[in-house]
């Protein structure tokens, strides 16, 4: 075992409580911006994790699922965004 695989399951393990503080957040949160920043910050954690599996295991699909999740993510904290200053997401 090399000091790579070490410091990639430390980076794992990690990531993985960060990813259960970040739901239990999300699903406890005071209130809907709380909720709203709480998800972005799970889609930047779920990314890394893709990532950090992407080098464990030198495939280039979780590269891939990283960049549309990415995209996702973007996608997703913008309208919900949207969605709480204004009310509506199409004018």
């Amino acid at each position: 075992m090399t000091l790579l695989d070490l410091a990639i399951g430390a980076a794992l393990a990690m990531l993985s409580l960060a990813l259960l503080l970040n739901l239990w957040r999300a699903l406890r949160g005071p209130d809907l911006p709380d909720r709203i920043l709480a998800l972005d910050t799970l889609y930047t954690n779920s990314i890394a994790l893709l990532v950090l599996l992407g080098i464990q295991f030198h495939n280039m699909l979780y590269f891939a699922s990283a960049l549309l999740l990415a995209l996702l993510g973007f996608i997703t904290t913008a309208a919900l965004s949207r969605h709480l200053l204004r009310g509506k997401l199409i004018e």
